[in-house]
C-alpha cells in the first residue's frame, strides 16, 4: 500500500456567506488571531506527515501564494533585531512547511470538479483532502487520523461528526455500522438529504483520504446538488462498490464560511494564545459583566 504524502486543499471558493469581507480577499486568508485560516490546514498537513501539497484556487486568490512564499523584505529587516526573532523564525517557517503547489479551477463547477483539478498532480498516489473552510484544531492532527485509518483498513477514509437534525440537511448524511473505537464502516451516503432522507446524523466535516481511483469515478459523476459536481456522489459510488471508512476525529472543527464560525474560532483561540489569552481571558469576563 502507498504511503499518503500528497494534499489536496479546495480554495476556489467565493465566500459569499461571509461578505463583504471577502470581496477582495479569499476568506481562507481571514485571520484567526494572527495567522490566515489557511495556515492552520497546512499545518495540519504538515504536522500529518504530508510532504506535497496542492492547494485549488481561482482568479484573486494570489494573496494565498504570497503567503507561503519567502518576502525578502520583510525577512531583512526583522534580522538583527533580537526582539524580533521569534516572529522572524515564523515568517520563515510559513514558506518551509511543506512543498506547496497552486492550480486554478477556471470555472466554480463544485469540489468535485475542483478536486478533479488534482489528477495530474496526484499521479496514481491515494492523498488527502482538506477542504479549505474546515479548521481543524487539536493535540492529534484529524487528517493524520484519517491516514492512519486508511492504512488500517486500505479503504477511501471520511472524517466525520454528528451534528443535528437541523443541520444535516445542510450537510451530507453517511450510512455507517460501528467498526471498533471511533471507526465506522460506510456504506452509502446523500448529500444535503430532504427531510426524512437522511441515513444517520453522522456528515463529512472536511476531511477526506481517497484512492486515486475517485478520479474516475468523478469523470462519470453529473451534476448534483445545485447544480454542481459534488465530491459526496462520487465517494458515495466509491461507498456502495467498496465501502469506506468513517472516523469520528478528535478535535475541534470551525467553519471559517460562516461569520459565526470565525468568531467562534477567533475567541477560543484568543482564550489560549501564549501573548494575549490572560488578557483576552480578563476582557471577556469584564464585558460578560456588561451584558
Amino acid at each position: 500500500m502507498k504511503k499518503v504524502r500528497k494534499a489536496v486543499i479546495p480554495a476556489a471558493g467565493l465566500g459569499t456567506r461571509v461578505l463583504p469581507a471577502t470581496k477582495a480577499m479569499p476568506k481562507e486568508m481571514l485571520p484567526i488571531v494572527d495567522k490566515p485560516a489557511i495556515q492552520y490546514i497546512v499545518e495540519e498537513a504538515a504536522a500529518s506527515g504530508i510532504e506535497d501539497i496542492l492547494i485549488i484556487t481561482n482568479r484573486g486568490k494570489g494573496l494565498l501564494e504570497d503567503h507561503f512564499d519567502r518576502a525578502p523584505e520583510l525577512e531583512e529587516r526583522l534580522t538583527g533585531n533580537p526582539e524580533k526573532e521569534a516572529i522572524l523564525g515564523q515568517v520563515v517557517g510559513i514558506s518551509r512547511l511543506a512543498n506547496i503547489y497552486y492550480v486554478r479551477q477556471k470555472e466554480t463547477r463544485g469540489l468535485g470538479h475542483a478536486v478533479n483539478c488534482a489528477r495530474s498532480f496526484v499521479q496514481g498516489e491515494p492523498f488527502a483532502v482538506l477542504y479549505g473552510d474546515d479548521v481543524i484544531l487539536g493535540e492529534d492532527p484529524a487528517c493524520g487520523q484519517l491516514i492512519r485509518a486508511y492504512e488500517a483498513f486500505g479503504l477511501g477514509v471520511v472524517g466525520v461528526k454528528e451534528v443535528t437534525p437541523e443541520a444535516i440537511v445542510k450537510y451530507s448524511s453517511l450510512k455507517v455500522e460501528p467498526l471498533q473505537d471511533n471507526y465506522f464502516r460506510c456504506t452509502d451516503m446523500v448529500e444535503k438529504p430532504a427531510p426524512g432522507q437522511a441515513f444517520s446524523l453522522y456528515s463529512i466535516l472536511g476531511r477526506c483520504v481517497l484512492p486515486p481511483e475517485i478520479f474516475d469515478i468523478l469523470d462519470r459523476t453529473p451534476p448534483g446538488a445545485g447544480g454542481e459536481i459534488q465530491l459526496t456522489d462520487a465517494m458515495r459510488a466509491l461507498a456502495r462498490r467498496d465501502g469506506m471508512t468513517a472516523v469520528d476525529f478528535t478535535g475541534t472543527r470551525y467553519d471559517m464560511g460562516s461569520k459565526l464560525g470565525i468568531m467562534q474560532a477567533s475567541v477560543e483561540v484568543a482564550l489560549d494564545h501564549p501573548e494575549i489569552g490572560g488578557a483576552f481571558r480578563a476582557y471577556l469576563r469584564e464585558l460578560a459583566g456588561k451584558l
